[in-house]
C-alpha cells in the first residue's frame, strides 16, 4: 500500500493568523468553481487534520490542475507557495489563503478518506481548542490571547481611514495581493512593481477633456492596469518609474475594458483624489522582477500586425528626428526610427515617440531591450513601435544583453541578410531584392502567388496624381486609421474608439513611373512620399486642401527625376476585378556605381565572361 503523507496538523490556525509557514501539507476536501469573470476561479475546502478552511482560493494559473482531475476530493498536496489577504468589511475582515503553487503528494483515489476529525476554523474554535489543550497540559499550545492581540495590531493598518494607514500597513508588512482585489471592498493596500507606464495623453469626448496616463502593476499573484485622469495624472506621472515597487491604496476598481488591455485581470483601477502611492524603500524581493518573452528579430516578420512583442537588439543606425504638427492645435508629434540587429542575422525598425525620440542618443550603438512593442506592417514589411504601455531599456544588465554586446563587438551585424522592415534612404534601400525590369517582372508573373513579391528597378517619374493624394488620419502617434469628420470640429477614429479635436495628414500618392521596357502605376505612402518630395505630410496635405495649385506644383517637382525603386507586387481585388498592385517600399536617389555594377553583371551573364 502506498505511503500517505502526514498532514501539517494545526497549521491552518497559524496561516490564518498571518504566520509564514514553509510548505505545509494539506488535504483537499472539496472544490467550487466561481464564475462571473473572464477567468473562472476555484475555491477550495482544505484540511490540516485539525481545522477545515473554506476561505482558500487557487491562483488562476493552477486551474489546469483541476481540469486535469488532479485536485479531486481527499487529495493530499504540499503548498509550495502562498499568500494571504484580508478582505471584506472593517469589522468582519476575513483572511483568505491564495495558493500560488503546489505539489500533489497523494491523489484522492489513493487516500480515499478524510484524515482526522477536523472542524471548521474560526478564531473562537481555535481559542477553545487552545484553552482545552492548555488545561490538559499541552506544552505545544499557544495562548488563546495571542490571535486576538495580533488581530488588534494588524487590522488598523488596513482599515484606518486617516493618512497614516499606508505607513501602518508598510510597518506591519500586511498587504493585499492583486488577485484578491474586487469592487466589493475598498480597504486595501497593494505592494506592486510597475511593469510599464504609458505616455501622458490628451483626451476629449462628450464628457469633457483632459490628460491621462496608464500603468501596469504586478505582484506575485497577478497583474492589473491603473489609469490616472486630470489632476491625478499630473500629480502622479513624474512620481512613477518603470520597474520600481510601490505601495498603493484607495483606488476605484471597475470591470476591465479588454479592448484596451490584454492583462489577465477582470478588473482595472482608476486613481482618485484619495489615492495614496508611496515608493517601497525597503526589501522588494518578494515582488517578481519583470519577465521578458524575448523573440529573435527574424521571427517578428511572422507576427501579425498590432501584436505585442518583447525583443532585444543592437541599435546599429539612428534616424533623424521627425516632427509632425497638428493642424488645429499646432501640437507637435515627434518620432525617430532606430534600426535594431541581432544574432538571428536580421534587422528591424523601431519607432520612438515624444520625449524618448527627442532624448535618444544612439552614438555608442547601445543594446536596446523593448517590452510590449507593437508590431506594425507597412506594405509587406514589419516594424515595431513604442506605443502606449511599451517599455524600453538601454544596455540592460541581463545575460542576453551581454551576449549580444559580445556578438556585435566581434563583427556581428556587418552582413545582415534579412531586413524585415520597410526602410527609406540609402542606395541599398534596406533589404535585398533582385534587379528586374517591368517587363521581366510581368513575364515572371510576380505578385500572383499567396505572398507578395519584391524587386527593384531604375525608373523615371512621369506623372504624379494630385487627386486623392492625402487623407485625414487619427492623431495618435501609433495609429494611421482614417478618421470620420463629424462636422462639428471633432474627428472620430473607429480603431481607437475615440473622438479628437484634431487629425494628422497622411499621404497616399499614385504616380506613373517607367523604365526602358514599360510604364507602371505605383502607390507611395507618407514615409516614402515625404522623402521624395522633401516636405512633411502635414505641409503637403495643408497645401493640397487649402492651396491646390501650389500643392500640385510640389507634387510635379519630382517629374522626370530618376530613382532606384524597391517595389512590392501583389494581386488585389478592386470591386469585381483583380489587379496587380505595385507599392513603393523604399526609394533612393540614383546611385550610378550601384546600377553600373548591376549592368556589368548582366553583361557578364549574357556574354559568358567569368564562367570559366
Amino acid at each position: 500500500m502506498p505511503s500517505i503523507a502526514p498532514l501539517s496538523t494545526g497549521v491552518i490556525e497559524r496561516i490564518m493568523r498571518g504566520e509564514e509557514v514553509n510548505k505545509p501539507v494539506l488535504q483537499i476536501l472539496g472544490t467550487k468553481k466561481i464564475t462571473g469573470g473572464e477567468t473562472d476561479r476555484l475555491r477550495l475546502l482544505i484540511s490540516d487534520g485539525k481545522f477545515i478552511n473554506s476561505y482558500s482560493m487557487l491562483a488562476t494559473q493552477l486551474n489546469h490542475l483541476h481540469e486535469e482531475g488532479k485536485l479531486a476530493e481527499y487529495t493530499i498536496v504540499q503548498v509550495d507557495k502562498y499568500i494571504t489577504s484580508v478582505v471584506n468589511g472593517k469589522d468582519t475582515g476575513k483572511r483568505v489563503l491564495i495558493i500560488l503553487d503546489l505539489s500533489v503528494l497523494n491523489p484522492g483515489t489513493e487516500v480515499g478518506k478524510k484524515i482526522g476529525t477536523p472542524v471548521s476554523y474560526t478564531e473562537e474554535a481555535a481559542a477553545q481548542n487552545n484553552k482545552a489543550n492548555s488545561a490538559g497540559g499541552s506544552a505545544g499550545s499557544r495562548p488563546s490571547a495571542q490571535p486576538t492581540a495580533a488581530k488588534k495590531e494588524v487590522k488598523p493598518s488596513l482599515y484606518n481611514d486617516n493618512n497614516t494607514s499606508l505607513n501602518q500597513t508598510i510597518n506591519s508588512g500586511l498587504t493585499n495581493p492583486i488577485s484578491a482585489l474586487s469592487p466589493y471592498h475598498n480597504k486595501w493596500v497593494i505592494k506592486a512593481r510597475v511593469t510599464s507606464k504609458g505616455p501622458m495623453r490628451s483626451w476629449s469626448n462628450a464628457k469633457g477633456e483632459g490628460k491621462l496616463f496608464s500603468m501596469d502593476l504586478m505582484d506575485e499573484s497577478g497583474e492589473i492596469r491603473a489609469t490616472a485622469f486630470r489632476e491625478q495624472a499630473e500629480k502622479f506621472y513624474d512620481l512613477i518609474e518603470v520597474d520600481r515597487v510601490y505601495y498603493i491604496s484607495k483606488c476605484q476598481l471597475k470591470p476591465a475594458n479588454k479592448q484596451f488591455s490584454n492583462l489577465k485581470n477582470d478588473y482595472e483601477m482608476t486613481l482618485t483624489s484619495e489615492t495614496v502611492i508611496q515608493a517601497c524603500e525597503d526589501d522588494d524581493t518578494d515582488i517578481p522582477e519583470i519577465k521578458y518573452d524575448l523573440v529573435p528579430i527574424s521571427q517578428i516578420a511572422n507576427l501579425e500586425p498590432r501584436t505585442s512583442v518583447d525583443t532585444i537588439g543592437i541599435c546599429k543606425d539612428v534616424g533623424e528626428l521627425q516632427t509632425f504638427t497638428s493642424r488645429n492645435t499646432n501640437k507637435e508629434f515627434k518620432k525617430r526610427e532606430l534600426t535594431l540587429v541581432d544574432s538571428s542575422n536580421a534587422a528591424v525598425n523601431l519607432t520612438l515617440w515624444g520625449d524618448e525620440a527627442v532624448n535618444f542618443d544612439g552614438y555608442v550603438q547601445p543594446v536596446i531591450l523593448v517590452k510590449g512593442a507593437r508590431v506594425t506592417e507597412f506594405n509587406g514589411g514589419k516594424s515595431i513601435s513604442m506605443g502606449s504601455g511599451a517599455v524600453m531599456k538601454i544596455n540592460p544588465d541581463i545575460p542576453e544583453g551581454h551576449k549580444l554586446r559580445g556578438w556585435f563587438d566581434n563583427g556581428g551585424g556587418e552582413h545582415i541578410s534579412n531586413m524585415i522592415s520597410t526602410r527609406t534612404g540609402g542606395a541599398g534601400g534596406g533589404f535585398n531584392t533582385e534587379w528586374l525590369t517591368f517587363k521581366e517582372a510581368r513575364d515572371r508573373n510576380l505578385g500572383a502567388g499567396d505572398k507578395p513579391d519584391y524587386f527593384q528597378c531604375k525608373a523615371i517619374v512621369h506623372i504624379v496624381k494630385s487627386q486623392n493624394a492625402f487623407y485625414k488620419a487619427c492623431p495618435q502617434p501609433e495609429c494611421n486609421k482614417k478618421v470620420i469628420d463629424e462636422n462639428n470640429g471633432h474627428y472620430r477614429c473607429e480603431r481607437c474608439n475615440s473622438v479628437f479635436p484634431n487629425f494628422k495628414y497622411r499621404l497616399l500618392i499614385n504616380m506613373s513611373i517607367g523604365d526602358w521596357t514599360s510604364n507602371r502605376w505605383v502607390t507611395c505612402f507618407s514615409e516614402v512620399a515625404e522623402q521624395m518630395l522633401k516636405r512633411s505630410a502635414q505641409e503637403i496635405g495643408e497645401l493640397l486642401e487649402n492651396d491646390p495649385p501650389e500643392g500640385e506644383e510640389v507634387l510635379s517637382s519630382i517629374n522626370f527625376n530618376t530613382y532606384i525603386f524597391k517595389l512590392r507586387c501583389k494581386m488585389e481585388m478592386f470591386g469585381d476585378m483583380q489587379r496587380n498592385k505595385l507599392t513603393v517600399q523604399s526609394v533612393s536617389p540614383m546611385d550610378y556605381k550601384e546600377y553600373n555594377k548591376y549592368l556589368i553583371n548582366n553583361l557578364k551573364e549574357l556574354t559568358g565572361i567569368g564562367k570559366n
